[in-house]
C-alpha cells in the first residue's frame, strides 16, 4: 500500500530496499519465495546479516541495542522484507523475549540477555502451551516449587516451534496452587541443557518438523531464573501476548501473498480467459484486498498507539483476528488458482509454482500449516472474548 510518506521516510524506505538488495543471499530468498521449512542455518544468517547492519532489535530502543525506530519505520521495515523475499525475523528472542525483558528483567538480566539475542548466542523458544491449556492457559499445570537457592521444574509443553534449534526457553509455571488461577504463575528463564529436561518431536501431516513437546521432570535453575516478581507470570505473559498477536498480523507478507497470487490468476486459464476476469474469483479477491488494506491501517494506528503508551494493547487482539482470516483466505484462494498442481508436498512442487512466496500456498503442506494461525497466539474465539471485556467493556 502506497502511503503518503514524509521525503525522510522514502529515503529511508530506499536505503532498506538498497540493503536487501545488495546484502541478501540468493539462496536465502529463493529458499522463502519456494516455502517449506526453513533450516537454522538460513535463519541464523539472515539474523546476522540484519545484527551486523544494526537491524535485527528493531523493535527495541536504541540504549537496548535496538534501533529505536518509530512506527512508520517498523512498518517500510517490515513490508520492504516481505517484498525481498526474507525470512521472518524469528519472534521468539527479538519481538516477544526481548520487549519483555526490557520491561520486567533486572538489570543482570538485560546486560546478560539482550546481546545474546541479537549476536546469536542463545536461540529462544516458548514454553506456554501445554495438554489441556491452550488458549485456556491459566489452567496450565507445570510447577516451579522454590529449594533452596534453585527452582525445580516439572511438567510438560507442547507446540514449541522450532525448539529442536534452541538453547533456552522461556517458561510459564505454576508457583502457588492457591487463589485464583492467574494469580498463582511465574515467568522463567530456563537453559534447555539443563539435566531433566527432554524435547520430543511432533511430527506434522506432511511429515515436516515445526514443533516440540518438552518435558521437565526434576529440572533445576537457580534463583535468578525467575523474570519480575514471584507470581508475576500473567501480566508478563499477557504483555508478551500483546507483541506476539501484533507481529501475527503479518500486513506485508499478506501484501506480498496477495501481489503474487493476482500474477498467478492472470496467467491461469479458465473457460478460455485469465482466472482473475472470472467475476466469482474477483470478487474474492476484492473483499480480501479490502480487508487488507483497512487492516494495514489498522496496524499503523496500533503500532502508533503502542509507541505512545510503551506497549501494545489489549486492541492488538483485533490484528490478530484479521490478521490470521486475511492469510487463510489469500491461501484459499491460491489452493483454487492452483487446482490439483496444489497437490505437492514441500520438494515436489511442479518448477511453475516457485513464483509463489512463502506465505501464499504452493503445496498441501503450506495450505494444511496455515490454518493454525486461527489457533496459535491464543484462538481467535478467545482474541473476540478479550475484546468483549478489555475493549468494549462489556
Amino acid at each position: 500500500m502506497d502511503l503518503n510518506f514524509t521525503p525522510e521516510e522514502l529515503a529511508f524506505r530506499d536505503e532498506v530496499r538498497a540493503f536487501l538488495r545488495e546484502s541478501l543471499p540468493l539462496d536465502i530468498s529463493d529458499a522463502v519465495r519456494r516455502g517449506g521449512e526453513l533450516g537454522a542455518d538460513i535463519l541464523s544468517r539472515f539474523h546476522a546479516l540484519l545484527n551486523g547492519r544494526g537491524w535485527l532489535g528493531y523493535v527495541w530502543p536504541r540504549d537496548h541495542g535496538g534501533t529505536g525506530w518509530n512506527a512508520i519505520q517498523r512498518h517500510i521495515f517490515e513490508e520492504e522484507m516481505a517484498a525481498a523475499d526474507c525470512p521472518r525475523i524469528l519472534p521468539f528472542g527479538v519481538n516477544m523475549l526481548g520487549p519483555v525483558l526490557i520491561k520486567f528483567g533486572s538489570e543482570a538480566q538485560k546486560s546478560h540477555y539482550l546481546p545474546r539475542i541479537l549476536d546469536g548466542t542463545d536461540w529462544w523458544c516458548q514454553g506456554y502451551s501445554e495438554p489441556g491449556a491452550g488458549s485456556d492457559l491459566a489452567s496450565l499445570r507445570t510447577r516451579a516449587v522454590r529449594d533452596g537457592d534453585d527452582w525445580v521444574l516439572n511438567g510438560q509443553k507442547t507446540w514449541t516451534t522450532l525448539g529442536q534449534y534452541a538453547n533456552r526457553i522461556f517458561v510459564l509455571a505454576r508457583t502457588r496452587a492457591d487463589g485464583k488461577p492467574q494469580e498463582g504463575i511465574s515467568f522463567f528463564l530456563v537453559d534447555l541443557d539443563n539435566p531433566g529436561i527432554e524435547m520430543r518431536p511432533i511430527r506434522l501431516l506432511e511429515g515436516g518438523h515445526e514443533v516440540n513437546e518438552v518435558f521437565f521432570t526434576d529440572a533445576r535453575i537457580p534463583a535468578d531464573a525467575l523474570v519480575g516478581e514471584e507470581n508475576q507470570g500473567w501480566t508478563i505473559a499477557k504483555y508478551l501476548l500483546t507483541h506476539e498477536r501484533t507481529n501475527i498480523a503479518g500486513v506485508g507478507r499478506s501484501y506480498r501473498a496477495l501481489a503474487q497470487l493476482k500474477d498467478l490468476a492472470r496467467q491461469t486459464m479458465r473457460d478460455g480467459r485469465p482466472l482473475i476476469d472470472d467475476p466469482l474469483f474477483a470478487a474474492r479477491l476484492a473483499e480480501v484486498e479490502i480487508d487488507l488494506e483497512a487492516m494495514n491501517i489498522l496496524n499503523l494506528r496500533m503500532l502508533d498507539q503502542a509507541q505512545k503508551r510503551g506497549q501494545p494493547g489489549a486492541e492488538t487482539s483485533m490484528l490478530k483476528i484479521k490478521g490470521s482470516v486475511i492469510r487463510q483466505e489469500i491461501s484459499d484462494l491460491a489452493r483454487r488458482v492452483l487446482g490439483p498442481a496444489a497437490a505437492p508436498f514441500p520438494g515436489s512442487a511442479p518448477d511453475n509454482l516457485a513464483l509463489l512466496p512463502e506465505d501464499a500456498v504452493n503445496n498441501a503442506a503450506d495450505y494444511f500449516n496455515m490454518r493454525k494461525m486461527s489457533i496459535y497466539g491464543g484462538s481467535n474465539e478467545i482474541q473476540r472474548n478479550i475484546l468483549t471485556k478489555a475493549v468494549l467493556r462489556l
